[in-house]
């Protein structure tokens, strides 16, 4: 049986990819114009035929495109992101949070399960304060927004000032405000998040570093953060080979021993960037060569989370992975050409 996978891009188009596992067939299927880089893709929490697209771009948009039975799509709604850059989104129903990256800021734009979809204009919540490298760390730079449905928490991970913060809907207006945050190492530079077995795990972008915390955190002191090298051998730091995506698929009938998945980018080897497994006690098991250069997006998908589809922005297309050996490893069985792919959705 076949499946269709979206594929958001550094282009001005998301593109449809028909992956049929029998004949290890990846192709294009078609593509829709959505604006400017749509760089970052999520389903509606109302239905699923319907997926946000954040436009990276100066002036940030979202657009809401509505796809057919065939994973044909058509751009429905465009609203501005009330920011520059939105970069990654999460989603409640009703809600859908916006992390602008050049802005500092994370945005909450109402939304609907039928037609207008994006309702109006965000309110915005403004992060402040700057980090060490003059160059990546000037300002905030709200990078992942990461809602926590069983505390009804948001976080939010800024590269610029080294914190995951935390926000809670307040008592006067239920919007969302700080009300604390995460202190990660000087110059480490949060990217992306997820939270398993009562960890936040936490992948630091300018150290290429992958970390974890209790969550919640205990009430009397600091919590504990424990960091490791995403590679085996990394280079010196800082360094341009930075740690991009991070996975946590749940243990199910097929895998039943949780891992996480951590992409790398810009390693010099001709085999390509390196997918890196770790235990949930961030142990190295396998580094996964991918052929891939700047492999930036990942994406678990299919029967039990069977297949990982993975893409490489400057070079290596996008390629299809298999789980093996109970998801110690990874193995290439399907692979297409997509130019400056960044993010991938499951249909």
């Amino acid at each position: 049986m076949s499946s269709y996978i979206l594929v958001a891009s550094y282009t001005d188009e998301v593109t449809t990819l028909k992956w049929t596992p029998d004949t290890g067939s990846l192709e294009v299927s078609s593509a829709v114009k959505t604006g400017e880089r749509p760089s970052w893709l999520l389903p509606s929490t109302h239905d699923n035929t319907i997926v946000y697209a954040a436009l990276e771009q100066g002036d940030g948009k979202i657009a809401a495109i509505k796809y057919d039975k065939d994973a044909r799509g058509r751009v429905v709604a465009t609203l501005p992101s009330g920011g520059s850059a939105p970069c990654a989104l999460d989603a409640i129903p009703g809600e859908l949070f916006i992390a602008n990256y050049l802005s500092g800021c994370v945005a909450i734009l109402p939304t609907s399960a039928s037609a207008p979809y994006l309702l109006k204009e965000p309110y915005l919540v403004h992060f402040t304060g700057t980090g060490p490298n003059k160059e990546r760390q000037e300002g905030s730079h709200a990078h992942q927004p990461l809602y926590i449905s069983e505390r009804d928490e948001l976080l939010v991970a800024d590269l610029g000032v080294d914190r995951v913060w935390r926000l809670k809907r307040t008592a006067e207006n239920g919007r969302w405000a700080i009300h604390g945050s995460f202190v990660y190492p000087s110059g480490s530079g949060p990217r992306h998040m997820a939270l398993y077995g009562g960890h936040l795990y936490t992948l630091l972008e300018l150290s290429s570093s992958l970390s974890k915390v209790p969550y919640p955190p205990p009430t009397d002191g600091e919590p504990k953060i424990v960091v490791v090298d995403t590679m085996s051998n990394p280079p010196p730091k800082p360094t341009d080979m930075l740690a991009a995506e991070i996975l946590i698929p749940p243990p199910n009938d097929t895998f039943k021993t949780p891992y996480i998945y951590v992409s790398n980018r810009n390693d010099p080897s001709p085999e390509g960037d390196i997918i890196s497994i770790f235990t949930p006690d961030l142990e190295l098991v396998t580094e996964v060569r991918s052929g891939l250069k700047h492999l930036r997006g990942m994406a678990f998908g299919g029967p039990d989370n069977k297949w990982l589809v993975a893409g490489g922005q400057f070079s290596g297309g996008v390629k299809m992975f298999e789980r093996v050996d109970g998801g110690k490893d990874l193995k290439v069985v399907g692979a297409v050409e997509v130019e400056l792919s960044t993010n991938f959705v499951w249909l």
